[in-house]
């Protein structure tokens, strides 16, 4: 950005609702066909003839789901969206709208609003999604973004958390556990900032962890991935809460018990090593961390060969009759019971 621009700061009073909106929104296009009518009507019209429509709704709160003091407005907005695209991929659909509404105090300039939207629109060009709507307002308490996101899917291809059966295997994208090491490295800066403001961090050796808290990629790939390999999940979830959780939340729907295998978590190099540096476990962190975006999701024993030698995927377990529960198996072969102890947003 240039550094003029930095120094500019442009009151919000200065434009009111509307066009502060036509402001902000004035660069998007539309592209999916299904959009009839996006932003600056009363409402959207949208005309999806003979699919299935999915939505969902995603709420973040200032210090509560992110901190401005180390995540940059810009990848701020872009990762609101991928927290609602990882949704809408998780029920093996394609996304093709979002609506964007924010509440935003007056410690806000213009200035920081147009980042948020930059990285709004860097998704939505990204991820071929159009932004329809959404709603601006004041806030007393920081800021506040609201994301729905509108996907399409086939009849009959949709893939709920309720379809697992015993003995299917159960199937993650990517690895885990970046994203929370990511978010403890940048608190440890944080804290060391606070002592020394003069302090530069050197993050390189961090740079693939920080990039999972930051910038994290929603999984549209990997529900092509599936469709080309002719795979259709029996259960589906995204990895937004920590993997024990989600693991739990599919056997829960589905009415099965599961074995995971500790050794066959996948975990980045740059994971293992920071865990070591922090003295935390890696198993834990993958179980626990949250905030992957990764697809978690189980298939018939039947579609293994068409998925077994695929680099983006990983079988980490299978599942299992209800009775027998669901169990974390470690490296020494002891069966401990899976707990959710990942993000929980109630907790005290």
């Amino acid at each position: 950005m240039i550094e003029d621009k930095n120094q500019q700061r442009t009151p919000l009073s200065e434009l009111g609702e509307f066009a502060l909106i036509e402001h902000l929104t004035k660069q998007f296009e539309i592209k999916q066909v299904s959009t009839v009518k996006g932003i600056g009507d009363d409402a959207a019209v949208l005309n999806f003839e003979n699919k299935k429509i999915v939505v969902t709704t995603d709420l973040l709160v200032e210090n509560v789901h992110f901190d401005l003091s180390y995540m940059p407005l810009k990848h701020l907005g872009y990762k609101a969206i991928m927290v609602n695209l990882s949704d809408v991929y998780a029920m093996n659909a394609t996304a093709t709208q979002v609506t964007v509404s924010i509440a935003v105090s007056n410690r806000f300039p213009l200035e920081a609003l147009e980042d948020l939207y930059s990285g709004i629109q860097t998704a939505a060009k990204i991820y071929n999604v159009d932004l329809i709507g959404g709603d601006t307002t004041s806030s007393t308490t920081g800021l506040l973004i609201s994301v729905t996101a509108i996907g399409e899917v086939e009849s009959d291809n949709e893939v709920y958390r309720s379809g697992a059966k015993p003995n299917d295997l159960l199937v993650v994208s990517g690895d885990l556990g970046a994203a929370y090491m990511g978010l403890q490295v940048l608190e440890r800066e944080k804290e060391v900032y606070k002592v020394n403001p003069n302090s530069q961090p050197d993050l390189e050796s961090y740079s693939y962890i920080i990039e999972r808290q930051l910038k994290p990629e929603a999984r549209k790939d990997i529900i092509k991935l599936l469709k080309d390999l002719d795979v259709k999940p029996t259960s589906m979830i995204d990895v937004s809460d920590g993997l024990s959780s989600e693991i739990l939340h599919l056997c829960k729907q589905s009415n099965v018990g599961c074995d995971v295998y500790e050794e066959k978590i996948p975990l980045d190099p740059q994971v293992i090593a920071t865990c070591e540096e922090f003295n935390i476990d890696s198993t834990t962190v993958a179980l626990n961390g949250g905030e992957d975006y990764e697809l978690l999701f189980s298939i018939s024993q039947e579609d293994f060969p068409k998925i077994k030698a695929n680099p983006n995927f990983t079988i980490i377990g299978y599942m299992a009759d209800k009775n027998s529960g669901m169990h974390l198996v470690t490296r020494a072969g002891s069966k401990i019971p899976l707990k959710a102890q990942g993000w929980k947003n109630f907790s005290s």
